[in-house]
């Protein structure tokens, strides 16, 4: 009996197996037939031009006396509205000009109407993937805010004193608010430029005949005094008196009821930056580990900023948790404005500059990848202070931290031919993506040995539970490798940004490129995709996950008593 029994449970153990290999298959392959489905829906959604919003539209509803609109011409493009012939206005759309992401990682797209005096006469929100408006804030209360816009003038506004310009903030504002507020201004100001609107240069169309970069040879580590007195490190100091000062400038009663507690003296925040993408300064404030470690996730043209804080406000807050972005500081450059997300951003202990102070926020910022912010080129840190008018709403005030790098680490070059220069420089760099590969060669032999020996544990693992001791020891000793090695040091550790990174890439333009730039996560995506086939969520979340792993050895360790 138990001779013939003994080959059916194997057959069954067998049919089980294959019963459930064929399940993940299925499961992923609906998965992706799922997200293929929807591809040219989603690519259609979020690659939109001008002509897709203004084709069927009245002229009328852009300018009131407006008889035709012109062809739609240029890069970024732009319809002239006419009456007869004469030119009454533009028609563009702002994320052609500037980058709206919101906090889906989707462009807010906005037809704005400008007059050729500069003047905002229609904005037209025609499409956004906003979770916050789609399940929450009713759409009329955002469409409300848009008319709050007609009738300002960009001309002014782009002749303004950068230390004046403040950041016009709603009562119960959102990120979401703040990035079509930010994207409508900056994106007319760039079309007021190009059309010369009063007397506004289009800067892009300057021709230099010299050209400033950052002095990456030179490496001299500084003291914080040092830096503090060179301008490398500049501060924002803000009292309680001076905030309080600020609401009443401001106007609103409700907030103005609501002054900061605490004496006038008291610090309220006291905020340091730096641009410490730039060796001298990253060396002095970061310590030479932590910059090497930088420059190794540094693309091409992206900087790393360094915010320091201390007092009873926080530049970080907590949005950011909620959302992925930080909603309490931007970058502003000229016409261009960054906002931070919580993927580009690092919190760090200690700043290694000798004499420095002790700081209760240090955090590491990296500009987004495709930000046009020129090292050598002035900008300024726009911090947001809040303060509560009601359930739902709030006052916002912005103060001005400006930076501009000290010449000590400019250098300037005269251009004899920059188009030859450029092309010969283009012709002899390899990618990016092969130097972070071969930059890293050693971790990805070092990965690719720990996948190959996991992959042979699953394959043998029916002989390996026959040996539970020596089982426990190869997996604990596995799950040491994953926390520190994976984890604290190479800070691979997967996660559903990544996930959704990779779908925003297929429904919009995919490229393999922009994954490759981090060998190990493409390495671990790569072998947990193909052991979903065969294992399910065992192999990454049994041995390769470092989070996983960290919750099952402490479950090990013994509990104190």
């Amino acid at each position: 009996m138990l001779l013939v029994a003994n080959p059916i449970l194997q057959h069954r153990t067998e049919l089980n197996r294959w019963a459930s290999m064929s399940r993940n298959i299925l499961l992923t392959l609906l998965v992706a037939l799922s997200v293929l489905s929807g591809l040219n829906n989603a690519s259609a959604a979020t690659d939109r031009q001008l002509s897709d919003f203004i084709t069927n539209k009245a002229p009328e509803s852009f300018f009131p006396d407006a008889e035709r609109l012109g062809p739609v011409s240029g890069t970024p493009a732009v319809a002239i509205a006419y009456r007869g012939d004469e030119e009454l206005g533009y028609v563009f759309l702002n994320s052609d000009f500037v980058d709206a992401t919101g906090y889906s990682g989707k462009p807010i797209h906005m037809v704005v109407a400008m007059a050729k005096d500069g003047t905002l006469k229609r904005i037209s929100l025609v499409e956004h993937h906003e979770p916050i408006v789609l399940i929450g804030i009713p759409e009329k209360r955002i469409t409300a805010v848009l008319d709050g816009y007609v009738g300002r003038n960009v001309v002014a506004i782009a002749r303004e004193e950068e230390e004046e310009r403040q950041l016009d903030i709603v009562s119960g504002a959102t990120v979401t608010i703040m990035v079509m507020e930010d994207s409508i201004l900056r994106s007319a100001i760039k079309v007021a430029r190009r059309f010369k609107l009063g007397g506004l240069i289009d800067k892009s169309a300057v021709q230099a005949k010299t050209k400033a970069s950052v002095e990456m040879s030179v490496k001299t580590v500084l003291s914080w005094d040092e830096m503090v007195a060179n301008g490398a490190v500049r501060r924002l100091n803000l009292s309680v008196e001076e905030v309080n000062r600020a609401f009443i400038a401001g106007g609103d009663e409700k907030a103005i009821a609501r002054p900061e507690p605490g004496p006038p003296e008291v610090p309220f925040i006291e905020l340091y930056t730096a641009l410490v993408s730039v060796p001298s300064i990253g060396l002095s404030l970061l310590g030479e580990a932590e910059y090497r470690n930088l420059t190794k996730r540094l693309q091409p043209n992206q900087q790393a900023i360094l915010l320091l804080g201390r007092g009873r406000y926080s530049f970080k807050g907590s949005g950011y948790v909620r959302g992925g972005i930080f909603d309490r500081f931007h970058v502003v450059q000229g016409d261009n404005s960054l906002r931070f997300r919580d993927r580009t951003h690092k919190r760090l202990r200690q700043v290694k500059a000798e004499g420095a102070p002790d700081f209760t926020e240090i955090d590491l910022f990296r500009t987004p990848k495709k930000s046009t912010l020129d090292p050598v080129e002035p900008w300024r840190l726009e911090l947001l202070v809040g303060r509560l008018t009601g359930p739902t709403s709030k006052a916002f005030v912005a103060f001005t931290l400006g930076y501009q790098l000290p010449d000590t680490f400019i250098r300037v070059e005269s251009l004899p031919n920059p188009v030859a220069s450029v092309v010969e420089v283009a012709t002899e760099a390899p990618p990016l993506w092969q130097k972070l590969w071969r930059q890293k060669r050693w971790e990805i032999v070092v990965l690719g040995l720990a996948l190959g020996f996991v992959t042979v544990l699953f394959f043998v693992q029916d002989w390996m539970v026959r040996a539970p001791v020596l089982t426990e020891r190869v997996r604990i000793g596995f799950l040491i490798f994953t926390l520190f090695g994976l984890g604290f040091y190479a800070n691979a550790q997967l996660s559903v940004v990544n996930v959704m990174t990779f779908l925003n890439a297929l429904l919009t333009n995919f490229s393999w490129t922009y994954f490759l730039m981090e060998p190990l996560i493409f390495m671990l995506w790569f072998s947990v995709g193909a052991s979903l086939m065969f294992w399910g969520r065992g192999a990454f979340c049994g041995w390769l996950c470092p989070f996983g792993a960290l919750q099952e050895l402490l479950n090990k360790c013994p509990s104190s008593k």
